[in-house]
């Protein structure tokens, strides 16, 4: 017999057999990355429980344990499954959740483990909507009983799953801190009222395959493959937010663009509440990417940018005025104030003076990029709560003390009166409490694209920070905020909660 089925094969021939023969089903699911003893104690206690046991596993583009996640791929993952004498048939899962697999098999029992069983302590906060979609099909779900194994524990430590700085690392912090701590952020996180205040950045993404150099010139000679654009900017860190607290505002100047407005509508008007200024002289900012992919693995490399900043044109008194009294209407209400100071124009003088004035909590992020090097410098604010900076805005900031970063972010945090965060790409993050910097390792080295991967730490650990918890559990939940975002490409997708706890969950494993 073929163990190995496809979704559609079993429901609508293997089911209606099985059923037909009065026997019952019992469906197993996971990722199923490295077997153990725990997992066959699992399938030979829910093989007990029925006539024919299913197995499925959760494709590896919807695993959500990190990047470098699963360890095994699809076909490794389904074979070893297929040999285990107790399981019946093996399939794959589609998505995020089970429901595919559900509804294609309509199990008798849905089997868990049981850690499984308290559904208020799943971090997924899924296994409630499990539970309902099989008593739907006329199921029930049951538990098996035996020691819990982990295939991430294992993968971590046996399997290198992890470097040996963040072990290292990891070992330390989780003396300290543990889940229950990261959720409990997460819990005050959601009660905050948040306002995002920034330039509203539209990145594009141009795909070409270079082909070689101009024959005649110096320049790349591609063939053009297609194109996205992805709402950037203040919009990226609101996007991130949103997943994290249903209660976040956005309050920015963009253009009178129609294509854009309806951006907006179609991709985010659900998931906060927007207080946009249509401006009729200056754009909404473009930045438009060409890049070419990585043959033999995901990875971008860019061409070249161009973008459509005005060099001279400001934004109408009439529109500075509107989005001045809307801002400071929100930042009465808001409990945290993300300012997200491009320095494309939106930030002048008055309207920082009053986001420092005003914000009952501030988490700063002052950028520096190619049109404005050297002329929007995180010092020109005189105080935040938290704060968060690169290497290269830190040597700008003070480059009198470029060789030592400490000392540098050390100053910054005693001109802001904040504690803070300095990013720092594959090397990790620096984080600043109190005058005392700590250090965190990057959580991962596999790389899509960096471009969101600084807006992603910056939304999660000034979030966190935000909600109470100590400078560095928000330095832990940054990097794993970045480490995220750069395996997304530019800003198509936001950070998710449920993903951020899982990938916490995983390190905290070791």
């Amino acid at each position: 017999m073929e163990k190995i089925v496809d979704k559609i094969t079993f429901k609508k021939e293997t089911r209606p057999k099985l059923k037909k023969e009065g026997k019952t089903i019992a469906l197993c699911h996971g990722v199923f990355d490295l077997i153990h003893p725990g997992h066959i104690i699992h399938l030979q206690q829910a093989k007990q429980m029925a006539d024919i046991l299913v197995v499925s596993i959760t494709s590896a583009e919807f695993v959500r344990k990190g990047p470098g996640r699963p360890y095994f791929n699809d076909e490794m993952r389904l074979k070893v499954l297929e040999a285990i004498e107790c399981v019946d048939y093996v399939m794959i899962s589609e998505g995020y959740t089970v429901d595919d697999i559900v509804e294609s098999v309509e199990p008798d029992l849905y089997i868990k483990g049981e850690e499984y069983a308290k559904e208020s302590e799943d971090i997924t906060g899924k296994m409630t909507a499990e539970r309902e979609l099989v008593e739907l099909h006329g199921g029930k779900v049951a538990y098996t009983t035996g020691e819990v194994f982990s295939s991430t524990k294992l993968i971590n430590t046996a399997l290198s799953g992890l470097p040996e700085d963040v072990v290292r690392y990891m070992a330390g912090f989780i003396t300290k801190y543990s889940m229950e701590d990261i959720k409990k952020y997460a819990e005050r996180a959601e009660k905050l009222k948040v306002l995002v205040v920034g330039d509203v950045i539209i990145d594009k993404y141009t795909y070409c395959i270079v082909h070689g150099l101009m024959s005649k010139d110096t320049g790349y000679s591609s063939g053009l493959e297609y194109s996205e654009q992805y709402l950037g900017g203040a919009v990226a860190v609101a996007r991130h937010l949103s997943s994290f607290t249903e209660n976040v505002t956005l309050v920015s100047i963009v253009g009178n663009e129609e294509g854009i407005r309806l951006q907006f509508l179609d991709e985010i008007a659900d998931k906060m509440r927007l207080k946009l200024t249509y401006s009729t002289c200056f754009p909404t900012i473009v930045k438009h990417r060409y890049l070419t992919r990585n043959a033999k693995r995901e990875e971008y490399r860019k061409l070249f940018s161009i973008n459509n900043i005005p060099e001279t044109a400001s934004y109408e008194q009439a529109a500075r005025q509107e989005f001045l009294k809307g801002l400071s209407e929100k930042l009465d209400e808001a409990d945290a104030v993300f300012l997200c100071d491009f320095g494309h124009g939106l930030i002048d003088e008055e309207t920082q003076n009053l986001i420092q004035e005003k914000a009952k909590y501030l988490i700063l992020n002052c950028q520096t990029n190619s049109t404005n090097y050297g002329m929007n410098i995180i010092t020109k604010y005189n105080r935040a709560d938290a704060f968060t900076l690169d290497q290269k805005e830190l040597r700008l900031a003070y480059p009198a003390y470029a060789a030592d970063e400490n000392v540098a972010l050390q100053k910054i945090s005693a001109h802001l009166n904040a504690d803070g965060w300095l990013t720092r790409g594959s090397e990790g993050a620096h984080g600043i409490e109190s005058g005392r910097v700590h250090e965190c390792p990057a959580f991962t080295l596999t790389v899509k694209d960096t471009v969101g991967a600084g807006d992603a730490f910056y939304s999660a650990a000034g979030l966190y920070a935000a909600a109470g918890a100590p400078a560095e559990l928000c330095t832990f939940i940054g990097n794993i905020a970045g480490a995220l975002g750069a395996n997304i490409v530019g800003n198509k997708e936001a950070i998710e909660k449920v993903n951020v706890l899982k990938y916490a969950a995983t390190l905290l494993n070791i």
